[in-house]
């Protein structure tokens, strides 16, 4: 893991904890995981705008058990924060020229990253940090179309996305001094960051 960013923490102090560490980035990388970056819960930046992006610029909204209204307000976001003092950014990367289709191709990809980052989550549950808590990347593909509001098909595998939580992630890479850069182009590489809270 990282150690040159402004507030990050190590969680390699025991052979425990190394070995936690070293079994986190071997799974992650079969999820296309890249980089596992630990830092402050108070550097995960919390807006009101990142909202209405949902609201306003995906289809999704309201349509499904991961998505605003059913996910967590900024508000509530901030409350959540506040009883966690760490957590872990997942970095991946992707390309995916279905970006803006709503096909099997697509999903496939998204599914790997939302497994890959909640299996995380429960590797460190099991390995003693019982408040984990993942929130994940873009918006949940694991079935073709939402049950919303009827019951989830996938309880244990639902968790809410960064940016549903209202997560500046753009701010929140600013903040531990991570360089970021937007891709301009649909056939071009993009990032994908996971939050993984735990204490």
């Amino acid at each position: 893991m990282q150690s040159n960013q402004r507030n990050v923490y190590s969680l390699e102090k025991s052979q425990k904890e190394k070995d936690t560490v070293e079994d986190l980035r071997k799974l992650g990388k079969k999820h296309n995981i890249n980089e596992i970056i630990p830092l402050s819960t108070g550097d995960i930046s919390v807006a009101q705008w990142v909202r209405l992006k949902c609201k306003y610029g995906c289809k999704k909204y309201g349509t499904s058990w991961c998505c605003p209204p059913e996910t967590p307000s900024p508000d509530e976001t901030k409350a959540l924060l506040s009883e966690y003092k760490k957590a872990l950014l997942l970095c991946g990367t992707a390309r995916n020229s279905q970006f803006y289709m709503d096909n099997q191709k697509k999903r496939r990809l998204q599914v790997n990253g939302w497994k890959g980052t909640v299996a995380l989550e429960r590797m460190l549950f099991l390995a003693g940090y019982y408040k984990a808590f993942a929130l994940v990347s873009e918006n949940c593909a694991l079935c073709k179309e939402c049950s919303y509001p009827d019951e989830c098909i996938f309880p244990m595998d639902r968790r809410p996305s960064v940016e549903s939580c209202s997560i500046d992630i753009f701010q929140t890479l600013k903040n531990i001094g991570k360089p970021f850069s937007l891709a301009h182009d649909i056939a071009e590489e993009y990032n994908c960051y996971s939050i993984i809270l735990l204490e």
